[in-house]
C-alpha cells in the first residue's frame, strides 16, 4: 500500500527549512538488545544502536556495527529496543484534571508532553485546539537537547457557515505554520448540524492551495466516501455506523489515505459507567490524579453515564469500529495508532497502550500494531525523520524489559524513554 504523499512531502520540507537543528557532542551505543526497528523488518536479536548528537547514526547486528571510540556504552542486553510511539491523533494543552479549558499554556503543555513521553509516546500529533503556545513548542523541538514527546500542530478546527469563512479560516492557520487542517463532518449522532458539502469542498481545495493536508474527524460511512472524492488526506476516526464495504476499501487504497481508529475515544464514552479495570492498574496507576479518579467513581456521575443514549450508542459503535480495523487491515490499508487523547478522562500515555491492545483484538498481530505506531504512523503524518531506527533518524526510543512483538501488553515493560538520545525525566 503507498501512502499519500504530495501534500505530506509538502509539510514536511517546509518544517525542515524552518527549523535548525542544534548539535550535541554526544555519542551513546545501545548493546545487546532485540531491535524492533518499526519498519517491515523482523525484530534483530543481540543489536547495537549508535546514537550521535540526537539521531541514530548506525543499527545493527553486534558483529556488523562498530562502536566509534569514546562512546558511552549502554549495556541493554535480554531487553527490547522499539521506537518511540507515535499518537496520529491527540490532542494537547487545554485540560487541566476534567476541565476541558483549564488552562492553555506553555506550562500545561509541557506538562503533557511529559506525561505522553514517560509512557512512550515520543509524537504527538494534536489535531484540532491548538493555540500559539503550542506553535511556539513545535518550532522549538528540532534539536538534539530534548526531553519531551514532540508536537505537531493543525491550529483551529475549520468550521463556518459560508465559503469565504472557511478559507479565511485555513489561511490563518496556515499562516500561523499548522501541520494540518481539521475539520468535523458529524453530527454528533443527530444532536448538531454538519457543515454544507459545498463548503468541504471548499475547505479542502483552499487546505491544497497552502499546500497542507486535511485531516477528517467523521462517524459514518457515507462521510468518509465524499471526503475522499473531495480530496481528504487523512480519516482521522474510526467508521462507526456500518461496516465499511468494497467500494470505500477501493477508494481509501486508490487514494493511499491512512486510516486512524481512535478506538480508545469510544471507550472513554462508557467506561466510566462502572469503576474500570485499568483503575487498579499499577502502570495506569502512577501517573494518576487521585482527585480526578475520585470524581469519575461518584455515583451520580456513574448513573449518568450508565442512563446516557449518546454513551451506549458509543458502545455500539466501538464494536463496528473494531470490525472495520479488521477489515481494512486485511485489504493493507495503512493504519495509524491514534486515541483522541487530551480531552478530559482521556488518559494521555495509558490510553495509547489500551489502543495497541484493542488493534489486536481487532485482529492485528502486535508486530503490526507496533509497525503502526511507528514507522507507520510517521508515514501518515508525513514525517520522515521520526518512527523508525534508522541511520538520519532522531533517535527516539524505549527500552522495555518484555518483548512486546509476542504480547503487545508488553509495551507496558517500559523501563527507560529516549527522546533525541536523551533520557526522558521520571517524576
Amino acid at each position: 500500500m503507498t501512502i499519500k504523499k504530495t501534500l505530506l512531502v509538502w509539510f514536511t520540507v517546509a518544517l525542515v527549512c524552518v527549523n535548525t537543528v542544534l548539535a550535541n557532542e554526544g555519542t551513546l551505543a545501545f548493546v545487546g538488545a532485540t531491535i524492533i526497528d518499526g519498519t517491515d523488518s523482523e525484530p534483530l536479536p543481540d543489536s547495537v544502536l549508535v546514537v550521535t548528537d540526537g539521531r541514530v547514526r548506525s543499527v545493527g547486528p553486534r558483529a556488523a556495527v562498530s562502536i566509534p571510540e569514546g562512546a558511552e556504552v549502554i549495556d541493554v542486553s535480554g531487553k527490547y529496543l522499539m521506537p518511540g510511539m507515535i499518537n496520529a491523533h491527540g490532542h494537547v494543552g487545554a485540560t487541566v484534571g476534567l476541565n476541558a479549558n483549564g488552562e492553555y499554556s506553555t506550562e500545561n503543555l509541557i506538562r503533557q508532553l511529559g506525561l505522553y513521553a514517560r509512557y512512550g509516546i515520543t509524537t504527538v500529533n494534536s489535531l484540532g485546539g491548538d493555540e500559539a503556545a503550542g506553535f511556539a513548542l513545535r518550532n522549538e523541538q528540532y534539536r538534539s537537547s530534548l526531553q519531551r514527546a514532540r508536537l505537531f500542530v493543525a491550529g483551529s478546527v475549520i468550521a463556518g457557515v459560508d465559503e469565504q469563512a472557511i478559507r479565511d479560516q485555513v489561511n490563518r492557520n496556515a499562516d500561523m505554520g499548522a501541520n494540518f487542517i481539521k475539520t468535523r463532518i458529524d453530527d454528533n449522532l443527530g444532536a448538531t448540524q454538519k457543515m454544507s458539502r459545498p463548503l468541504f469542498d471548499a475547505l479542502v481545495e483552499q487546505a491544497h492551495v497552502r499546500r497542507l493536508p486535511v485531516a477528517v474527524h467523521l462517524f459514518y460511512l457515507d462521510d468518509a466516501k465524499y471526503m475522499l472524492e473531495v480530496g481528504a488526506d487523512l480519516i482521522a476516526h474510526s467508521i462507526r455506523d456500518l461496516p465499511v464495504d468494497s467500494e470505500f476499501i477501493t477508494s481509501v487504497a486508490e487514494e493511499g489515505v491512512c486510516y486512524i481508529p481512535t478506538l480508545t475515544r469510544e471507550v472513554s464514552t462508557f467506561v466510566y459507567e462502572d469503576v474500570p479495570e485499568f483503575f487498579s492498574d499499577p502502570y495506569f496507576l502512577k501517573e494518576a490524579d487521585p482527585a480526578v479518579l475520585a470524581e469519575l467513581q461518584t455515583p451520580e456521575r456513574m448513573s449518568r453515564m450508565a442512563n446516557s443514549r449518546a454513551a451506549q450508542a458509543y458502545k455500539a459503535g466501538l464494536e463496528v469500529a473494531l470490525t472495520n480495523v479488521g477489515a481494512l487491515h486485511a485489504a493493507d490499508i495503512p493504519i495509524a495508532m491514534g486515541t483522541d487523547t487530551g480531552p478530559p478522562a482521556r488518559f494521555q500515555g495509558y490510553f495509547e497502550h489500551m489502543e495497541l491492545q484493542l488493534m489486536v483484538d481487532a485482529g492485528m498481530s502486535p508486530l503490526d500494531v507496533i509497525r503502526s505506531a511507528t514507522g507507520v504512523a510517521a508515514d501518515c503524518i508525513g514525517m520522515s525523520d521520526i518512527g523508525t531506527l534508522e541511520p538520519g533518524r532522531w533517535a527516539d526510543l524505549s527500552i522495555l524489559t518484555a518483548n512486546p512483538a509476542v504480547d503487545i501488553a508488553n509495551t507496558k515493560t517500559i523501563e527507560t524513554v529516549y527522546i533525541a538520545g536523551n533520557r526522558v525525566p521520571q517524576p
